[in-house]
């Protein structure tokens, strides 16, 4: 059995148009980032905590416009910026949405709110 010519032709031009097609189907980013790693950065920097707050609670008001999910460790920083301003109850609050969101940072975040309601601050 021989292929014709116009067989392989249409053959080809369907592998190609196929090809085509699925390249141009980008996938949607898992988590919206915005600003999150640069203000993780300038925690380490030393930047003022409550630029830091300002911005990443900019940015999540963003993210749940976009109906959007936030990366993992996303509350847990906030947490942490909230304890280093005095604010416990944010900070109880951001770690306990951490926890809920990703089930697998429950012992980091069961150790930190243990040190925070203790008195040791994280």
């Amino acid at each position: 059995m021989s292929i014709t010519r116009s067989a392989w032709r249409t053959g080809a031009g369907l592998l190609l148009a196929s090809a085509l097609l699925a390249g141009c189907n980008t996938p949607k980013p898992l988590y919206q980032w915005e600003s999150y790693q640069p203000q993780v950065r300038e925690y380490f920097n030393d930047q003022s905590k409550e630029e830091q707050v300002i911005a990443l609670e900019r940015d999540l008001e963003k993210i749940k416009a976009k109906n959007g999910a936030v990366p993992p460790g996303y509350h847990a920083q906030l947490g942490l910026l909230y304890s280093s301003l005095g604010k416990d109850d944010q900070m109880i609050q951001e770690f306990r949405t951490e926890k809920a969101l990703f089930p697998e940072s429950a012992t980091y975040m069961d150790f930190l709110m243990k040190n925070a309601t203790q008195g040791a601050k994280p």
